[in-house]
């Protein structure tokens, strides 16, 4: 029960102390994302993706300052439980007019939970909810931004509010050419008007903050015309002299900001004073985007994790299907199951692995760990990690309780933990993605609608063969991103590659992958004789790094349509030189332009920048 007085004086001062480590958490993270525009406007690449990658281990850091300092300055562990709810409640006060409650709520969950007993954490001592509304939120300081703008344009003036919009973000580079390019936006949207009445609430909403990420800068917003939103992101990137500015594009519609915003791209760099404002109007643009995705794409992955926990609770409550083995190949280190209708994965590291696997579970959350900080590219999906995970045993079928048994018993505990007569599993350590279909899957569906014939001409084959067509292509785009990522995916087969609703491949199997620079890309020898030429084993020596690109065809080539149309498309895939020059230019320190929408919605397209790994 809660107290009907608050008379504890440390109960108070735990609270603020609590409430400080969060404010500077939030200070240092922000300040973080402000310097974004200064990498930008110096084009100071490597500072860029090194503060992306750094900003990341913030909020831990944060938490174990906070929690070192409440054990040093109060016994905080030592406390008894009716203090903690003090501690709470004081909290709960010290969130009213806070411009940041909801991610101030996670913190002290994230603290509370490191001193506290696992059996108390319960709704009484976190926030199992949110108590602070985030609706309406405003900082009504002077110096303070709106979190948008509005322009009130007339079709007559809306390229020059256009340019006006543009310069208000006050980047201290020089455009090339703004009116060329404002002209050119104005190319993609005029059409929006034909046959459409110009209402009068005609307007422009832009957020206040460029989106940074790499070597783009993001202007976000909406054009409102009566009833219709239209949703639009113009790409700024630096001309081919890298000396000047320029509009890159019009991103528009649903599709686009969804690729923008996507799950398998590195975080934004954003100036936010209140993120929750900057989510609503984002799902304004995309409002079939979880808001968990959209606090994972601002930066804010805990508050990310802790909305996706709340919305699969939900879920459990709300559904009745069993959790299962997933469908597809099952892989050698990671136990993979789902929940039919909830729209993710949920894999668990394995307890021991067959040969040829040589790994161990710190490697592969190594591997894991490395993904989350580096520059994915649209290429590898974001994973949310959870350790002490408690499922109802109830939803989990019979055959995936024996798999875990079986493969990860370390991992497993089937217990009533929290005293309510119901039995849980408990699970100790589990990785959750977006749920795709496997690209093998994919390719098989394919094959099975005659995809792989040429002699049927039938519509239904026709289709299954640019379904065929397109996954084969996309394939071996995705590696050409990993490569301008440096990233060496290690297992190249189909089935850890996966197609999202958008039709990208996407890679989401990391315990082999590697760094491209760590790698050495070999030619096979010549056999030296006729045994060897007829022997099944290797004859030449083989490093714990070497890759043997012209071996990748065995293994994914073998059906002769899919050959087709790799080898049109991707034949220097299987070239060891093509790799080696690659990494090459990795290692002088190159950059490669990887953008978040197609060649095609571009402007101009120089040949810096169309250009990703070599002789693509």
């Amino acid at each position: 029960m809660f107290p009907t007085r608050l008379d504890s004086p440390v109960a108070y001062e735990i609270a603020k102390a609590m409430m400080d480590g969060f404010n500077r958490h939030y200070h240092l993270f922000r300040s973080e994302s402000a310097r974004a525009k200064q990498r930008f406007e110096t084009a100071d690449w490597a500072g860029q993706q090194r503060a992306q990658r750094e900003r990341i281990e913030f909020y831990d850091l944060r938490v174990r300052e906070c929690f070192m300092r409440l054990e040093r300055e109060f016994k905080a562990g030592e406390q008894p439980m009716d203090i903690w709810h003090q501690v709470k409640l004081h909290y709960i006060g010290l969130l009213v007019d806070h411009l940041q409650p909801e991610l101030a709520e996670t913190f002290f969950n994230s603290v509370t939970t490191k001193i506290l007993h696992r059996s108390y954490f319960q709704n009484s001592f976190i926030f199992f909810r949110p108590v602070v509304s985030t609706e309406y939120i405003e900082n009504n300081a002077p110096e303070a931004q709106p979190t948008y703008r509005a322009y009130y344009p007339t079709l007559d003036t809306l390229t020059g509010v256009l340019q006006q919009m543009v310069l208000d973000f006050g980047l201290c580079r020089e455009f090339e050419d703004l009116p060329r390019d404002a002209a050119l936006v104005m190319g993609v949207i005029r059409p929006m008007f034909d046959r459409v009445k110009v209402h009068a609430n005609l307007q422009i909403q832009v957020l206040s903050s460029l989106f940074y990420r790499n070597k783009g800068a993001y202007l976000i917003g909406k054009l409102i015309n009566g009833f219709t939103e239209q949703p639009f992101a113009l790409p700024i990137l630096y001309n081919q002299a890298e000396t000047q500015l320029r509009i890159d594009a019009v991103l528009h519609g649903d599709d686009d900001m969804h690729v923008l915003f996507g799950f398998a791209r590195a975080y934004f760099m954003v100036d936010m004073d209140i993120p929750s404002a900057y989510v609503q109007f984002l799902r304004s643009l995309m409002p079939r985007k979880p808001r968990n995705e959209l606090y994972n794409a601002l930066g804010l992955a805990k508050q990310g994790k802790t909305l996706f926990y709340r919305d699969f609770l939900y879920h459990l409550r709300h559904s009745t299907d069993q959790f299962r083995i997933a469908p597809g190949i099952k892989g050698m280190v990671m136990l993979v199951f789902d929940l039919p209708s909830f729209p993710y994965v949920f894999k668990v590291i394995k307890d021991f692995y067959p040969p040829p696997k040589d790994t161990s579970r710190e490697q592969i959350k190594g591997k894991y760990l490395l993904v989350k900080q580096h520059d994915r590219v649209g290429r590898m999906a974001d994973t949310l990690e959870y350790s002490g995970v408690a499922f109802p045993r109830n939803r989990f079928t019979d055959e995936l309780i024996a798999e875990i048994e079986k493969l990860a018993p370390s991992q497993l505990e089937i217990s009533d933990r929290d005293g309510d007569g119901q039995l849980e599993v408990i699970l100790k350590h589990v990785y959750i993605e977006r749920r795709m279909i496997p690209l093998n899957i994919y390719l098989q569906d394919a094959f099975d609608a005659g995809g792989a014939d040429p002699s049927n001409t039938s519509p239904a084959a026709q289709s299954a063969r640019a379904q065929l067509e397109h996954g084969v292509i996309e394939y071996g785009n995705a590696l050409k991103d990993l490569i301008a990522a440096n990233i060496f995916p290690g297992d190249m087969l189909w089935k850890n590659f996966g197609i999202t609703r958008h039709g990208k491949v996407v890679f989401y199997d990391y315990d082999e992958i590697e760094y491209i620079t760590d790698c050495v890309f070999r030619k096979v020898p010549k056999p030296r004789c006729e045994e060897d030429e007829l022997s099944g084993e290797v004859w030449y020596t083989v490093g714990p790094h070497d890759v043997f690109p012209e071996t990748f065809g065995p293994f994914l080539l073998g059906n002769p349509a899919v050959r087709e149309v790799f080898m049109k498309h991707h034949a220097n895939l299987l070239d060891p030189a093509f790799w080696q020059k690659n990494k090459d230019r990795i290692q002088q320190g190159h950059m490669f332009d990887v953008f978040p929408y197609d060649q095609s919605k571009r402007f101009v397209v120089s040949p810096r920048q169309s250009e990703l790994p070599e002789s693509m």
